[in-house]
C-alpha cells in the first residue's frame, strides 16, 4: 500500500517542493487556499506517476480540518498495529505579514498572523496526531525572527508555531509519532522576497533542493 502524505501550505513554496519530491513514493494529501498552485501540484505529480488528493481550503477552519481529517481516516484508516494512517505531515502553511515597526502594526495583519501561524496549530496537532499514530513523522520548518526590528507580526507568531512543535516533540519522545523541528537554508520564496525586496537571488537555494536535502536527511 502506497503511504500516505499531508501538507499543509502545499500550493507553493517548500510544501509545494515536498509534496513533488515525495511523490510517487507517497500519495500525497495537498492542502493550500490556493487552487490553482494545488492543480499545477496534481500535474507534476501526475508527471511523475504519482497521485494526490486535492483539498483547496483554509487550515484555520476548524470544522474543514476535522472534516478532512475524519475523511482521511474513513478512506485509508484504520491504520496498522501503531495506528497510523498517515506516515508524514509536514506543515509549511504560513502567514507572512509585511515588515513594520511594533507600534504600526495593522490589527488585521496581527489577527491574521495569530490564526494561521498560532491559533490553527491547536486544531491540527490533536487532529492529525491520531492518524500518525506512533510511527508517524510531523515536520515543522523554523525561520527564527523573534525579536528581530520590524518583525513584530511574523517573528512573534512563528515563534509561538515552533515552541508549541518543540512541545509536542518533547512529550512524543517515547512514546510517537517522531515530532522533527527543521530549519531550511535561506530560500528563493515569495516569502523571503517579501522580507528582502531588491535581494540577490542568485545564491538563495531553489526549494526542490532544499526539499531534497531534507529529506533525504531525514531518510524519508
Amino acid at each position: 500500500m502506497t503511504k500516505l502524505a499531508l501538507i499543509t501550505g502545499a500550493s507553493r513554496g517548500l510544501g509545494f517542493a515536498l509534496a513533488e519530491a515525495l511523490a510517487p513514493d507517497y500519495h500525497i494529501i495537498a492542502v493550500a487556499r490556493t487552487v490553482g498552485g494545488l492543480e499545477d501540484l496534481d500535474d507534476r505529480i501526475k508527471a511523475k506517476g504519482g497521485e494526490a488528493t486535492l483539498a483547496p481550503m483554509d487550515i484555520t477552519n476548524r470544522d474543514a480540518m476535522a472534516h478532512l481529517c475524519r475523511s482521511i481516516h474513513d478512506r485509508w484508516g484504520p491504520g496498522d498495529e501503531a495506528g497510523g494512517v498517515l506516515a508524514l505531515w509536514a506543515h509549511t502553511a504560513i502567514h507572512a505579514a509585511p515588515l513594520t515597526p511594533a507600534d504600526h502594526m495593522d490589527p488585521k495583519d496581527w489577527q491574521k498572523s495569530l490564526s494561521i501561524n498560532v491559533d490553527a496549530m491547536g486544531h491540527m496537532i490533536p487532529f492529525v496526531a491520531p492518524l500518525l499514530g506512533t510511527d508517524g513523522q510531523a515536520l515543522f520548518f523554523d525561520d527564527p525572527h523573534g525579536g528581530e526590528k520590524f518583525f513584530g507580526h511574523y517573528g512573534t507568531t512563528k515563534a509561538a508555531q515552533i515552541a508549541l512543535a518543540r512541545s509536542w516533540q518533547a512529550e512524543t519522545v517515547t512514546t510517537g509519532p517522531k515530532v522533527q523541528v527543521l530549519e531550511p537554508r535561506p530560500l528563493a520564496t515569495a516569502t523571503r522576497a517579501r522580507f528582502h525586496p531588491g535581494e540577490d537571488r542568485e545564491p538563495l537555494i531553489k526549494p526542490a533542493d532544499e526539499a531534497a536535502r531534507l529529506l533525504g536527511r531525514l531518510g524519508v
